[in-house]
């Protein structure tokens, strides 16, 4: 139980909701900064601006699975309020007060490291990114029927990346008779993508291994599809960058040369925000649950 724990969020999304509802159940003080829109009543759970936050009793901080931006502002879905954690703020909190994410940049490092507050990252954690490529695998294969006007049955899919993400991507797109290429830099991934009956190529190759490719697929957080490749793929390949922003696919020149291309990070909140929301309440439960028992300790 986190009887008597004060926890606060501070903007999100629907997959927040999960959190909330498991928090609640484990009897845990839940403020809520950023969700004056939220209809939903939770029982120990109360809505408040972050100027009426009493930081002293703050336990932990849960942003959203994004993070922030790279000037420190708080993505919020039930909110038209512009919300963002200052350093002033943390330095308030209690010496163990833990900031829990989903990613981080260098704002959110500089700013816990200036605070001396401990920072988790989630999506880092192997059991998080397994058990989310299932919602972002589901949401690529949508995308990829609703976008396109062939079947996949067939088509030439390229992944780019065999990390928890692209290893299940690539598997789900083959499982329905997609011809799959994978591309990898690290030899043992190309091993295991060729042990599994898929195509590997190095990305050194990219530029003509992507030649003759129906969808593409990105996992790689730094820019693989350049308009150099892009000028030399298919007019009609449908790309579908699921990187992290800014993604890894050069979006100016994919719209000049009239291709369709996406960047969607955080499928698994637009597609399935409440299987993946419990994914996350389910491991933050967990490690918050650890994280008082070593305060107690």
């Amino acid at each position: 139980m986190l009887t008597d724990k004060h926890i606060l969020l501070i903007g999100g999304d629907a997959r927040h909701l999960e959190i909330i509802r498991t928090l609640s159940t484990l009897d845990a003080k839940i403020s809520l900064a950023g969700f004056e829109q939220l209809d939903d009543g939770f029982i120990g759970a109360s809505k408040i601006t972050l100027d009426d936050v009493d930081w002293s009793t703050v336990d932990a901080i849960i942003l959203p699975v994004s993070g922030m931006s790279a000037d420190g502002w708080i993505e919020t879905v039930f909110s038209n309020e512009t919300l963002s954690l200052t350093l002033d703020q943390l330095e308030k909190t209690p010496a163990h007060c833990t900031i829990y994410t989903g990613i981080s940049n260098d704002f959110l490092d500089q700013l816990h490291q200036k605070a001396k507050r401990p920072l988790v990252r989630l999506m880092e954690r192997d059991d998080v990114a397994i058990f989310n490529s299932i919602p972002t695998a589901e949401g690529a294969l949508m995308m990829a029927i609703q976008h396109t006007d062939f079947t996949i049955h067939g088509a030439n899919v390229a992944v780019l990346g065999f990390g928890r993400i692209g290893m299940t991507i690539a598997r789900s797109f083959d499982a329905i008779g997609a011809n799959v290429k994978v591309g990898a830099h690290d030899s043992a991934l190309l091993a295991r993508i060729s042990e599994m009956g898929l195509k590997p190529f190095h990305t050194k190759h990219i530029l003509t291994e992507l030649k003759d490719v129906d969808i593409c697929i990105n996992t790689i957080p730094s820019r693989m599809i350049t308009a150099r490749v892009l000028a030399e793929m298919p007019l009609h390949a449908f790309i579908i960058d699921l990187a992290s922003k800014p993604g890894g696919t050069d979006f100016r020149y994919a719209e000049k040369r009239g291709m369709k291309a996406m960047l969607v990070p955080g499928m698994p909140g637009i597609v399935a925000p409440k299987t993946a929301g419990k994914i996350l309440a389910t491991i933050l439960a967990d490690q918050l649950k650890s994280d008082d028992e070593e305060d107690a300790s």
